[in-house]
């Protein structure tokens, strides 16, 4: 190893070789506040860019609307969502005609989603490192060309099976890439006090897309055929991604470079899950979706079993449960008023498990249409009371990868619930299914809530320049670097320090550290050492613009259990390969 000691962090020194010159020092300084500064800047940006100055950000559920780049965005998101919903319905019927085997057919849906599941991690890996905005046009066309190869196949009469799930799945992977991207410039487009409202108009834009697009497909392919819904698809494609050209972001490089694919992902699964509060919304993400999707997944059977129930009765159960999470969305501002979020998932989970209840007995069309219309308002509260939680939980570096995790929990639970109703269906019967989900679907999300704690409120993840980065006049090229800081504790605080330090822990590992130990000197009982292993040192500089004002208050915990007049020793080591 080669190490070199420095004062500790809140006042750390350049260690190593002193500079050659105080330009040189200067520059060196300069640099690294620039990238210190990087997530700071960005926010600060972003907040003012969203809300014009002396105006205040209004409550209303439509108020994101009046940002000019939110409204054009989301309009494309409304379109882009439109054209998935045309592409299943009409990729469906498509193989229909080109065979009669069902697991064929049944595979185009598993074609469709199965790369949002796989690819989820990567894609907001890729949505963090990269420029937003042109990966997220990148995306957009590269659903476009799936569009035209279809629809050029189709005409040419040289579309098969195999072709078909070959192409949506290629389709299904431009979905996975752009689902975080867009996930992640929403709080870039709107101030955080509209950030609810926005999110539950992106609620809208998936229910209000879910009933125009196969309504559309539909009227296309009764009229015209299958291939024109995938013209269409294009047309619409290719206009979206040049809307989408037209917004004017300005991306702020990160003077240390891109990271590494493999980093970015690792780092985005060690921040969720170091995060009390990212933890809390996975959990109740999953619960919530594992059991609220047998009625989706039973839906079939169910307008099947009701009195003249059929595909008509199919399609105005699904209409009425959009309806139902259009019209709850305009209200979520006065929900979030009166109640706290715990409280509307909860209460959002108990009507969900209503619906289910009674779409479970529901001899008629004239119980089951309002029953799936109060399904929908719940689903939608639900299911954005834990969205706005996860958007606040994360810091805006590692947002598109935390949101790709939450994607992929409910696009699993979706799956594995899907399952197990309908196992359970197959060995009972749909009302029984139904009737288990909606119970054990209460019962789950209330032991969740009591032992997974939601702590957010201790937590401020504003960005903080508090912590000075070293600079070195040559920088390591390669190997990891080992950080020690060392701490004399008064042996009777000892077990309040230690469980100080798990927080500690924690902390750097969300801030993407390798590895971290809390070690206790057996000569010297009052000292012990941190060690913070980094996987390089460029790696190591990143940790100080993840710094937030969380991360500030804890330094200071630590400190006050030093007894030492003088600071802790850090020291940093470069291990020799």
């Amino acid at each position: 190893m080669r190490s070199a000691a420095s004062p500790p962090e809140s006042t750390a020194e350049p260690p190593g070789p002193a500079p050659s010159s105080d330009a040189a020092a200067a520059a060196a300084a300069e640099c690294a506040a620039r990238a210190r500064g990087t997530e700071e800047s960005v926010a600060a940006r972003l907040a003012q860019d969203a809300v014009p100055l002396g105006q205040s950000a209004s409550m209303t559920a439509l108020a994101p609307l009046t940002i000019p780049v939110f409204r054009m965005l989301w309009l494309t998101w409304v379109t882009a969502n439109t054209c998935m919903w045309m592409n299943d319905v009409a990729a469906a019927w498509l193989m229909t005609t080109l065979t009669s085997s069902p697991i064929l057919v049944a595979l185009v849906q598993s074609a469709s989603t199965l790369p949002v599941f796989l690819l989820g991690l990567p894609s907001g890996a890729l949505a963090d490192i990269l420029d937003r905005r042109r990966y997220f046009i990148v995306t957009q066309f590269w659903v476009a060309a799936v569009a035209l190869v279809l629809c050029l196949a189709i005409l040419a009469g040289g579309m098969t099976a195999p072709l078909l799930l070959a192409l949506t799945f290629a389709n299904g992977i431009g979905l996975a890439m752009r689902w975080p991207v867009f996930a992640a410039i929403v709080p870039e487009l709107v101030g955080r006090a509209q950030l609810p409202a926005a999110l539950a108009l992106n609620g809208v834009a998936m229910n209000a897309s879910r009933i125009m697009g196969p309504l559309l497909a539909g009227a296309i392919i009764a009229s015209a055929g299958s291939a024109w819904v995938f013209v269409l698809n294009a047309v619409l494609s290719v206009l979206s991604g040049l809307v989408i050209m037209r917004w004017k972001r300005v991306h702020v490089p990160n003077p240390l470079g891109r990271e590494r694919l493999p980093s970015a992902m690792r780092v985005g699964l060690q921040f969720v899950g170091q995060s009390p509060r990212m933890r809390a919304v996975m959990w109740r993400i999953s619960i919530f979706f594992l059991h609220a999707t047998a009625l989706l997944a039973l839906l079939p059977l169910l307008a099947r079993g009701l009195e003249g129930g059929g595909a008509g009765t199919f399609t105005l159960l699904l209409a009425s449960m959009g309806a139902g999470a259009i019209s709850a969305a305009l209200f979520l501002p006065r929900l979030r008023q009166a109640m706290a979020g715990d409280t509307l998932v909860i209460r959002g989970t108990l009507l969900q498990a209503a619906a289910t209840g009674v779409m479970a007995i529901a001899p008629n069309v004239q119980v089951a249409v309002p029953a799936m219309f109060i399904g929908g308002m719940a689903w939608i509260t639900t299911a954005n009371s834990l969205s706005v939680s996860a958007q606040l939980a994360l810091p805006n570096w590692v947002r598109a990868r935390g949101m790709s995790i939450y994607q992929m929990a409910i696009m699993g639970s979706t799956a594995l619930g899907a399952a197990l109703w309908g196992q359970v269906a197959t060995l009972g019967n749909v009302h029984l299914s139904l009737g288990l989900s909606a119970l054990s679907g209460v019962l789950a999300m209330v032991l969740v809530q009591r032992l997974v704690a939601d702590r957010s409120i201790e937590e401020d993840l504003s960005p903080s320049r508090a912590f000075k980065a070293p600079v070195l006049d040559i920088p390591p090229e390669s190997g990891h670097v080992v950080v020690t800081i060392e701490y004399f504790i008064d042996p009777a605080r000892a077990a309040e320090f230690r469980a100080l330090m798990q927080d500690s822990r924690r902390s750097r590992l969300r801030q993407g550290a390798l590895a971290w130990q809390l070690q206790h000197d057996i000569a010297d009982p009052a000292r012990y050492v941190e060690q913070i292993e980094d996987e390089s040192w460029t790696e190591h500089l990143r940790r100080f613009d993840r710094v937030t004002a969380h991360d500030v208050a804890l330094r200071e915990r630590k400190l006050a259990f030093h007894t030492r007049d003088t600071p802790p020793v850090v020291s940093r080591l470069l291990v020799q390969r």
